[in-house]
């Protein structure tokens, strides 16, 4: 089994890629669940799923009940071990999906029930899950510790063609090393003739691209039409699938 967490600064394309490699390993007959821990919480219409699970964080009854209350000292390792087949949904190709959702920070950091509750969920996701696991990141790694990163197996990054978006992936990098994440692999997306240029550019940050993926409109009109990718009619699909591909290979390779 696998578990992959796919980052990239914002509009870049990782939710369609994650949401597209989990319908596929689900299509060669894994157990995959799908994590939203994104913002912006997409995932949902990548995968196909007409109607997405309530985020995790909106459950304030539940996360108090688990977690404890906001005016008393809360439990650093709440129960979790229900919360998959609680509050997940199954969609296309029987992917289960859980979206976890935003907590408000009032200054830096956040050690509150819903943060606490938040990783605890992660760790036992992570590391005691006998499935594949794509998590759908944010730019920043807030979900992830150091009590989870040793169950990480893949941290894909996605970039497009741009400056920023090459800086974001070298930033995303050095915060996973420094909390145990070690295998990276690039995804560039968006891209044309000036792929080669943008894989130069990121062995400054010793991250090697694991595949490229073409400009698509297809993938906008299947955004518009809240149609999943992978059900539409894209040349982008089959660049994703030489990703999975490569994925594959790399598991068989395992000990």
């Amino acid at each position: 089994m696998i578990k992959i967490a796919i980052s990239g600064k914002g509009g870049v394309g990782k939710t369609t890629l994650s949401g597209t490699l989990a319908r596929l390993f689900a299509r060669n007959g894994y157990d995959v669940l799908a994590i939203d821990a994104d913002p912006s919480m997409n995932l949902a219409s990548a995968l196909g799923v007409k109607n997405a699970p309530k985020p995790l964080t909106e459950y304030n009854e539940l996360i108090d009940e688990r977690a404890g209350g906001p005016s008393g000292v809360f439990k650093i390792n709440p129960k979790v071990d229900d919360i998959v087949e609680k509050f997940g949904v199954v969609g296309p190709d029987n992917v289960k999906l859980l979206v976890l959702g935003t907590i408000e920070r009032g200054g830096s950091g956040c050690m509150c029930p819903a943060s606490s509750f938040l990783k605890a969920l992660m760790r036992h996701v992570i590391l005691k899950l006998n499935s594949v696991v794509i998590l759908d990141m944010e730019a920043g790694i807030e979900h992830l510790g150091r009590g989870t990163t040793k169950g990480i197996d893949y941290m894909i990054i996605v970039v497009e063609p741009g400056a920023r978006s090459i800086d974001t992936a070298g930033r995303v990098a050095e915060l996973g090393r420094q909390i145990g994440i070690t295998k990276f692999g690039v995804v560039i997306n968006k891209t044309g003739d000036e792929g080669k240029e943008i894989e130069e550019k990121l062995l400054a940050y010793d991250l090697p691209v694991i595949g490229m993926i073409p400009f698509d409109s297809n993938l906008v009109k299947a955004d518009l039409a809240n149609v999943s990718p992978i059900d539409g009619n894209s040349i982008a699909i089959h660049s994703i699938n030489r990703i999975f591909e490569k994925l594959m290979s790399e598991m068989e390779e395992r000990p």
